[in-house]
């Protein structure tokens, strides 16, 4: 990246919340998005782009940008008396003294004891160890219907996938996909395994991808963006 002399510190400045500039062989025009989960706008350019020129085309996306940081929620920390979902049903975490260390699951709430200091962690444990176990299983039986091998199924939390996979059949997908309704994670988990046979979205891709999920491919993916932007801040801030 370009230096920064001061006309373009000064560009900086003139945006509500910190902007991201990355210059990338690959793009063909300038794209902008915020990313919820950091708090940040994050500029994509081609990569002769001037970053001067960069700052001035996203700050006449004002409007864009204000509308984007009204719709942005705040934070949704694991704490005492929090409504968090798993598996898309609002749960009640509750801490006691008296309640065991490791986490425990019902119909309605989540409970944990142990020391309160470690509640949030102990928490967001439980579910990406969940999320491990319920997404490998997921994963290797959609590998069967489509005849290919998983390799691993690891756990993560990037802030603008929620799901990868790599040629030699190794998924990482997002832990907070445990947080939403079956279909949404399923259709993720799909989604990556009929990568392992096709690395495209072609028609082959998007007919397995269609054979492997079943019906409501389309309702999934569509509720997955609708509640995207919640996921992403459940379990931050203080």
């Amino acid at each position: 990246m370009l230096s920064i002399g001061r006309s373009e510190t000064r560009l900086d400045a003139a945006f509500p919340v910190p902007i991201e500039v990355r210059l990338m062989r690959s793009a063909k025009r300038y794209r902008l998005r915020f990313d919820e989960a950091t708090g940040l706008l994050k500029l994509t350019c081609p990569a002769r782009s001037s970053r001067r020129a960069a700052l001035l085309w996203a700050l006449d996306q004002r409007e864009w940008i204000e509308a984007q940081l009204a719709r942005a929620g705040p934070p949704e920390p694991f704490q005492p008396g929090a409504l968090i979902p798993v598996e898309g049903i609002d749960r009640l975490l509750i801490w006691s003294q008296d309640h065991p260390r490791k986490p425990r699951l019902s119909a309605d709430e989540l409970r944990c004891g142990g020391p309160i200091d470690g509640f949030a962690r102990r928490i967001e444990n439980f579910v990406k160890g969940l999320a491990r176990e319920t997404m490998s299983k997921e994963a290797a039986e959609f590998a069967t219907a489509a005849g290919v091998t998983v390799r691993s199924v690891t756990i993560g939390d990037a802030s603008s996938r929620w799901g990868s996979c790599s040629s030699d059949g190794r998924l990482r997908l997002s832990w907070r996909l445990m947080l939403a309704p079956p279909a949404v994670r399923r259709y993720v988990v799909a989604h990556e395994v009929a990568h392992l046979k096709h690395f495209n979205h072609g028609p082959q891709f998007k007919a397995l991808e269609a054979r492997l999920f079943g019906p409501g491919l389309s309702e999934a993916r569509s509720m997955l963006r609708r509640l995207g932007p919640r996921l992403r801040r459940i379990g931050r801030g203080a």
